[in-house]
């Protein structure tokens, strides 16, 4: 048993069963045993590899796409480029690199990383050395700024509630302990005024899960975009309006089970963007439409952009540049599992690599 798993455990057996999602924060911040606390996590060392861990090219296209967005909006004079959930620093540290060939952009922007880890805020600014690189706790404690933003798998590791239906009820996923280890179980079901409107799309029986924090985050970022101007690219594994069980756990880049080491594995959800979708709209930006992540990329030129890095390269790098280019891209990898939300002010033009935004779905449909 982890030390972890005896913190848990020992509440568990004081207090009583709690809500997956309390489960989820402990094992990824807890402050002396999280996983986020405590691990090297990113890259091929650590327990997976992110999209600008594989290629550069990832957040060239996606800085470069931002910096687009700002000469549509005329080149506000002072801007913020942020990032949610930032890692080791490599997909900033990519965009800031690309934005180079737009000096005024590159003038212009402030980067501000949004991370509450100290030890990784360390291994950031080690890799933003000299770039002018500040750090913020969360997205409320961003500029009131034309804010021109990225996250990317940030929103998946956001914890969640899990919910099967029965009858016009809810019943809660709750970790408990049985025989003094953990297991899941479910809460009685009661109604739940935050799922009333998935009771016409789920059937019986069916899993649903919802993310309480990520609209209020995504509300921060788009007020500042409908406030002051700029645009926001989420990109992330999920659908719209989804269901089923999708919390997973995953330990050296295999996955494991998400109670057996506390701490010790990443914990993620697939991310439903409808939520997020209408925060922003409720926020008064403009967003959508969901598109997916091979799509996007190579409306941006990805295999352009591979060509042109490829006679640079020895054969072995070749190879790497295209097995990435492909596993980002394919719908046998990432192409279509992962998707790309647009987020930019009401009449501003559409992002490169995004079509124009469309009305909202209902409850009922997607996108």
């Amino acid at each position: 048993m982890t030390p972890l798993a005896a913190i848990l455990a020992a509440r568990i057996a004081a207090a009583g069963p709690m809500r997956l999602s309390d489960y989820m924060a402990e094992c990824l911040l807890h402050p002396d045993h999280g996983y986020y606390t405590q691990r090297r996590v990113f890259g091929r060392r650590g327990d997976f590899v992110t999209a600008p861990e594989m290629t550069q090219v990832f957040g060239e296209l996606l800085g470069l796409a931002l910096a687009q967005a700002w000469l549509d909006q005329g080149s506000p004079p002072r801007v913020t480029l942020a990032e949610l959930g930032p890692g080791r620093g490599t997909l900033m540290a990519d965009v800031l690199r690309a934005v180079r060939v737009l000096p005024a952009f590159r003038a212009a922007l402030t980067p501000v990383l949004v991370e509450a880890s100290p030890a990784l805020r360390a291994v950031q600014a080690e890799r933003l050395a000299g770039e002018g690189a500040v750090w913020a706790g969360s997205a409320e404690a961003l500029p009131e700024a034309p804010t021109f933003l990225l996250a990317n798998e940030f929103f998946d590791a956001l914890p969640v509630r899990q919910f099967r239906r029965e009858g016009p009820g809810w019943a809660e996923t709750m970790v408990a302990l049985e025989g003094g280890r953990l297991r899941l179980a479910r809460a009685a079901p009661v109604p739940v005024a935050a799922l009333a409107h998935r009771l016409a799309d789920t059937p019986e029986g069916a899993i649903v899960e919802i993310c309480p924090a990520g609209p209020g985050i995504m509300a921060a970022v788009a007020g500042r975009i409908a406030r002051h101007g700029g645009a926001a690219i989420v990109i992330d594994y999920g659908g719209w309006n989804g269901t089923g069980d999708t919390v997973q756990a995953v330990r050296s880049h295999a996955y494991a089970d998400p109670l057996a080491d506390p701490g010790l594995a990443d914990l993620t959800a697939h991310v439903d963007f409808a939520p997020l979708a209408r925060a922003a709209v409720a926020a008064g930006a403009a967003a959508g439409p969901l598109t997916p992540q091979g799509t996007l990329l190579t409306r941006l030129g990805i295999a352009a952009r591979a060509a042109v890095l490829a006679p640079r390269l020895d054969p072995r790098g070749r190879a790497l540049l295209q097995a990435a280019v492909a596993r980002l891209t394919a719908p046998a990898g990432m192409g279509t599992v992962f998707k790309a939300l647009p987020v930019r002010p009401r009449g501003a033009p559409a992002l490169p690599g995004f079509a124009e935004e469309v009305p909202l779905p209902d409850a009922e449909g997607s996108p």
